[in-house]
C-alpha cells in the first residue's frame, strides 16, 4: 500500500506523522487559508489560477505569502510525485503561524505554517450524473469576506449537515433574498434559455471551475451572463441548476427544496458543458 506523504514546513513525511503546534493560529482561530487543486493523471488542473487565488486569499488576511510561484509549483509537483501521481486532490493550507502564546492580536515576526497533502480523487458516482442531486436553500450565516478561501468553514459545515439531514447533497446559501453559492460550490442556473450565475463579490468565492465553465460557455457560443443578483425565486423558474467546484467538477441539481428542477432530470446544457469540461480536464 502506498504511504501517503505530506509536507509540513519544509519536510516531507508520512501523512500519519504530520503535526503542527497546538499554538498554531490556524488551529486556534482559523487564521489560515487553503486551496484544493485537482490532479488528473498526474497533471494539475489550472495550477496557476489556484496559486493566484491562494496569494489573493493570503493578502486578504494580511498573511505573508511564504513562497513564490515557482516554489509553490515545485512543492506541488514533488508532493504529487511522492504520492504516486494519478488522480488526486492536493490540499494546501497556510496559517499565520504559531507564536509563543495564544493572543487575539495579530503577532509580529511569526513565520507562516505551510501544510500540504494529497488525497485520491474518488470516482464520480454515475447515479449522480444520470439522476442529479438534491439541494436545499438555507440562510447564509457566513462572515462577509467569502471571497477569501479561509479555513473558517463552520457555517458552511453546519449548512451542509442541514442538507444531509434533509436527504440532500448541497445547501444553496441565501443572503438578502439572493443566492450566493453552495457550501462548497458555485451555482449556475438556466433561466429562459440563458445560463446565469451570481457575479463575483465579497460574498462569493471566485471558483476556478466556475471560471472554466464561463470560459467554455463563451467559447461555444452559449448565451450566458454573470448577474448582480440571483433572486431565490429565479431558481424555481430555472430549467436547470448546476453546482461547480474543483472536487465535484459540475453536478446537476434536479431537486431543490424537495421540488423538481425543470423536468427533474439533468438538462441538455449541463450535458454539453460537462462534456466540454471533461475534455478540458482530461486532455
Amino acid at each position: 500500500m502506498l504511504t501517503r506523504i505530506a509536507f509540513v514546513n519544509g519536510d516531507y513525511l508520512p501523512l500519519s506523522e504530520a503535526r503542527v503546534s497546538v499554538l498554531d493560529r490556524g488551529f486556534l482561530f482559523a487564521d489560515s487559508v487553503y486551496e484544493v487543486i485537482p490532479v488528473y493523471a498526474g497533471h494539475c488542473f489550472r495550477l496557476t489560477d489556484h496559486l493566484t487565488r491562494l496569494a489573493r486569499s493570503l493578502a486578504g488576511l494580511r498573511i505573508v505569502n511564504p513562497r513564490d510561484t515557482r516554489a509553490w509549483r515545485d512543492l506541488v509537483a514533488t508532493l504529487v510525485e511522492h504520492n504516486g501521481g494519478g488522480d488526486l486532490s492536493v490540499y494546501i493550507q497556510v496559517s499565520r503561524g504559531a507564536p509563543a502564546r495564544r493572543d487575539h492580536r495579530l503577532p509580529d515576526d511569526v513565520a507562516p505554517t505551510v501544510v500540504a497533502f494529497c488525497q485520491p480523487r474518488a470516482p464520480v458516482d454515475q447515479a449522480l450524473l444520470s439522476d442529479g442531486i438534491a439541494a436545499i436553500t438555507t440562510v447564509d450565516t457566513r462572515w462577509r469576506d467569502c471571497w477569501i478561501k479561509s479555513t473558517s468553514l463552520l457555517a458552511n459545515i453546519m449548512a451542509a449537515d442541514q442538507a444531509r439531514a434533509a436527504g440532500a447533497a448541497e445547501a444553496l446559501l441565501i443572503r438578502d433574498g439572493c443566492v450566493m453559492e453552495g457550501t462548497s460550490s458555485n451555482v449556475f442556473a438556466v433561466v429562459d434559455g440563458r445560463l446565469i450565475t451570481p457575479a463575483l463579490g465579497e460574498s462569493i468565492l471566485p471558483g476556478i471551475t466556475r471560471a472554466a465553465v464561463l470560459g467554455l460557455a463563451a467559447r461555444d457560443g452559449v448565451d450566458h451572463a454573470e448577474i448582480n443578483a440571483l433572486p431565490v425565486e429565479a431558481l424555481t423558474a430555472a430549467s436547470e441548476i448546476w453546482i461547480t467546484s474543483s472536487t465535484r467538477e459540475i453536478f446537476p441539481v434536479t431537486r431543490l427544496d424537495d421540488a423538481p428542477v425543470g423536468d427533474g432530470l439533468p438538462g441538455p446544457l449541463w450535458t454539453q458543458m460537462r462534456s466540454a469540461l471533461q475534455a478540458m480536464t482530461h486532455d
